[in-house]
């Protein structure tokens, strides 16, 4: 069976986060799907195909790099964006992170729109 294909997946465990990001994503014509748990994620990439991946870096289950590096056994091809108020763009973690390839692209909370768009734009090219 071929896996449905969305266009993002929204994975934060608090719901203001997430219902903030969806509606960034439906404003700008991007479907999305969310999840709260790394397990919850991990089911959702196991059943569709994703284009994009917003990562919570902290999740109740699960750190969201290591989230990060399963959601890469599904599917090398998804593009990740780390979305933190726990780190900052110049920890070792991130910078390895984006230097391996791991992650695509670090916004730090609080965020504001344009810097959720514009980091989309620059790591999913239409």
């Amino acid at each position: 069976m071929r896996k449905k294909e969305e266009a993002a997946l929204i994975v934060d465990d608090e719901p203001d986060m997430c219902w903030a990001l969806e509606r960034i994503m439906k404003k700008n014509g991007v479907l999305s799907k969310k999840a709260s748990s790394g397990r919850e994620a991990l089911a959702l990439v196991g059943s569709s195909r994703f284009r994009l991946a917003l990562l919570d870096a902290k999740l109740p289950d699960m750190d969201g790099l290591v989230l990060a590096g399963k959601i890469r056994k599904f599917d090398p091809s998804i593009r990740i964006i780390m979305i933190s108020g726990y780190f900052y763009k110049n920890d070792v973690a991130i910078q390895r992170a984006l230097s391996e390839g791991l992650i695509h692209g670090f916004v730090s909370k609080p965020f504001n729109n344009s810097e959720i768009l514009k980091i989309i734009e620059i790591t999913c090219p239409a």
